[in-house]
């Protein structure tokens, strides 16, 4: 069975960075919120793999809001 709140996790990173790499300006806050809300949702029903996965959600996100 699919985990759609991993598949919501990793949907959600992947769109706010993209969008802001197109020069759309810096994620709002909100948007980063979400993103890591979307994330711990996931946590919960997550294999082992998508654990790591989540581990690098997690990473791609805390570097994309340090580079404001």
């Amino acid at each position: 069975m699919e985990n759609n709140l991993f598949q919501r996790a990793r949907e959600t990173v992947t769109n706010m960075i993209q969008n802001v790499g197109q020069g759309q300006g810096q994620a709002s806050p909100q948007d980063q919120q979400a993103a890591q809300n979307a994330i711990q949702a996931a946590y919960q029903d997550a294999s082992p793999e998508e654990r790591q996965e989540l581990q690098q959600l997690e990473q791609q996100l805390k570097q994309h809001n340090q580079l404001k």
